[in-house]
């Protein structure tokens, strides 16, 4: 099911969502429905589609159906494999995927940020017990198939940007900082995806200004005790980050 409005207005729920939470979940989906720099509208919306798929296979819930636009099996099986399998993701499944029909490093990275993105918006919806917004209706256009020129090897599997590297298409993507957190570079090959991130972060885990170490007045838990929180959910999801 495909919604052309983006409400996310949390009457459902009795917990406060914060409007800036909202207005982030708007952002999201209006990103979500446009065209990348690799997959259309309809195929970014057929991946959160088929993020939706995977993590009702993974919990046992009826099928939600396929997305608008059919994606290649590579697709398909890199969607189910990062939302059930994560722990078993291995630099040569990495290599295998990137080469194989409609994939490359560009294709992968723009995916892993539609399965972030989509995945830690409905895990909110899915920890306030409420429904699951319905996804946009996809928006058309063509891919503008830009890579960053200064993506680099750095260690990680896919190349990424540090901060002296970033071109002028993409250098706002980490805020003016001189250092990038690997956290923060790790999708930095789709510069979007970076952005995406970020605005999804500053609005639910730390801004640029508490990264800088001032504590924004709306926050309950302080900075410590959020780092502690993450750090227990990493574990129980095992993230190998």
């Amino acid at each position: 099911m495909t919604t052309t409005t983006f409400p996310f207005a949390y009457a459902t729920t009795d917990w406060p969502v914060l409007e800036r939470m909202a207005e982030a979940h708007r952002r999201s989906w209006a990103m979500l429905a446009a065209p990348g720099e690799w997959w259309t509208g309809a195929q970014r919306v057929s991946i959160a589609a088929e993020c939706r798929r995977a993590s009702a296979l993974v919990d046992g819930l009826p099928d939600p159906g396929p997305g608008p636009a059919a994606l290649s099996e590579a697709a398909l099986f890199a969607v189910h494999k990062l939302i059930g399998d994560l722990p078993n993701v291995t630099r040569e499944w990495y290599d295998e995927t990137i080469s194989a029909e409609g994939m490359s490093d560009t294709h992968y990275i723009e995916l892993l940020g539609v399965v972030v993105h989509i995945w830690s918006v409905d895990e909110f919806h899915r920890a306030l017990d409420i429904e699951l917004e319905p996804l946009p209706a996809p928006i058309p256009g063509e891919p503008t198939r830009i890579r960053p020129l200064g993506a680099k090897p750095h260690g990680s599997w896919p190349a990424t940007i540090r901060p002296g590297d970033l071109g002028e298409t993409e250098a706002d993507i980490y805020g003016g900082a001189e250092y990038a957190a690997n956290v923060r570079a790790a999708m930095s090959l789709h510069p979007d995806s970076v952005r995406w991130l970020s605005d999804l972060f500053d609005a639910h885990y730390l801004s640029w200004i508490e990264i800088g170490g001032e504590q924004e007045p709306f926050r309950v838990l302080t900075r410590p005790q959020r780092e502690l929180v993450a750090a227990r959910v990493s574990a129980l999801n095992e993230c190998f980050y």
